[in-house]
């Protein structure tokens, strides 16, 4: 990518940022989106990018009023794409209440990104318990010690409920799932292929649930 600065940082419209990539044509989808995002995934993370899982997700409350949040994917399979979280969290009550969200995987150095639009569902205990213990025992103590979202009134607030939580759990002693933290998976009802080009002519291919695990694939203008 040809990247042209403007004489003046602050100067926004004057940033210009030319795609050189290679396209993407329907031939070289995978058959479903699953397989499709599983090659562009490994292909991302062998050209080194950071935080290859990073993801924005955006969610809204019963209202429509929206929000966004950088988190990381955790699993994918044909069920969907799953992350974990706070259920007492923004993103977890808004979810209760409206059970849809998009992902985005801005993956600049390709000039590439995937978009995720789908419905929300919770991942079941068993598999949340498996990846909650599969975590650093410090990242478990943080999900008993935050009140995920919830205004507090200084870093010491956080830093003395870590320091309960960790004294109330002896190293080697187990550490339970707190009731309100768990896995949320994004069951797709469509999932978009952003492929960079040149002059701003970029390829756009989405794949749009049509039955099941039937998968129609449609070109849109960029």
């Amino acid at each position: 990518m040809d990247v042209s600065k403007p004489a003046r940082e602050d100067d926004l419209a004057a940033w210009r940022q030319e795609y050189a990539g290679a396209g993407l044509t329907e031939a070289d989808l995978a058959p479903d989106p699953f397989g499709q995002f599983g090659a562009w995934l490994d292909q991302v993370a062998a050209a080194g990018v950071a935080e290859p899982n990073a993801m924005v997700v955006a969610t809204a409350d019963a209202g429509g009023r929206p929000s966004a949040r950088t988190v990381l994917l955790k699993s994918v399979d044909p069920r969907g794409f799953v992350f974990y979280t706070n259920y007492h969290s923004r993103k977890g009550r808004e979810v209760a209440g409206n059970p849809r969200a998009s992902l985005v995987f801005p993956w600049f150095a390709l000039a590439r990104q995937v978009v995720v639009i789908g419905d929300v569902e919770y991942v079941e205990r068993s598999a949340t318990a498996a990846y909650f213990h599969s975590r650093p025992r410090g990242s478990q103590l943080g999900a008993w010690a935050t009140e995920q979202s919830a205004v507090i009134a200084s870093r010491s607030v956080i830093e003395a409920r870590y320091a309960r939580a960790e004294a109330r759990w002896a190293p080697g002693t187990p550490i339970p799932v707190p009731e309100n933290w768990g896995g949320l998976r994004v069951v797709p009802l469509s999932v978009e292929f952003w492929q960079g080009r040149a002059d701003r002519l970029h390829d756009r291919l989405r794949y749009r649930r049509v039955a099941g695990d039937q998968w129609a694939v449609e070109r849109l203008s960029p």
